[in-house]
C-alpha cells in the first residue's frame, strides 16, 4: 500500500496501522466468506456439517426444508470452500472442509452462539 498522507496527526499509530491495512481484494475474500454464512439456514447447515457428515435428505429433514432448497444452500457453501462432498454409490455426503477458513469460522460461530445463548449463562450461574 502506498504511503498515506493524513490531514490530521493525533500522535497515535494511525499511519502505522493504515500502512498495514488489508487490501480491498483481501477484504473482499473475507467478506465473501462471511456472506456464505450470513443466511441463517446456511449457518445452521454449516454448523451441522461441522459436527457430522450427512446426505441432502437428512440435512433437509433437520432443516425442515425440501431437498432442492437445501441443495441450493449446499452448492453455495461448497462454492465458498466451506464444505466438501463425497459420493458413495448414489448417495452424496457433505461435511465441513478441512481447511483453516472453515476451522476459524466454526470456532467463531461457536463463540458467538455461546455469547448469544442465555441458557449457557444461566447454566454457568447455577453451578
Amino acid at each position: 500500500m502506498s504511503k498515506v498522507s493524513l490531514p490530521h496527526h493525533h500522535g497515535d499509530n494511525t499511519e502505522y496501522v493504515i500502512e498495514r491495512m488489508p487490501s480491498y481484494n483481501d477484504c473482499n475474500e473475507v467478506a465473501d466468506m462471511f456472506k456464505q454464512i450470513s443466511d441463517s439456514t446456511r449457518l445452521r447447515i454449516f454448523w451441522l456439517l461441522c459436527h457430522c457428515e450427512e446426505c441432502v435428505s437428512n440435512i433437509a429433514a433437520a432443516m425442515e426444508m425440501t431437498d432442492p432448497a437445501v441443495s441450493h444452500h449446499l452448492k453455495l457453501l461448497k462454492k465458498g470452500g466451506l464444505i466438501v462432498s463425497r459420493r458413495e454409490g448414489k448417495e452424496v455426503y457433505y461435511h465441513v472442509a478441512d481447511n483453516e477458513k472453515s476451522e476459524l469460522l466454526h470456532h467463531a460461530c461457536e463463540a458467538m452462539f455461546k455469547i448469544a445463548c442465555p441458557c449457557e449463562h444461566e447454566h454457568e450461574h447455577n453451578h
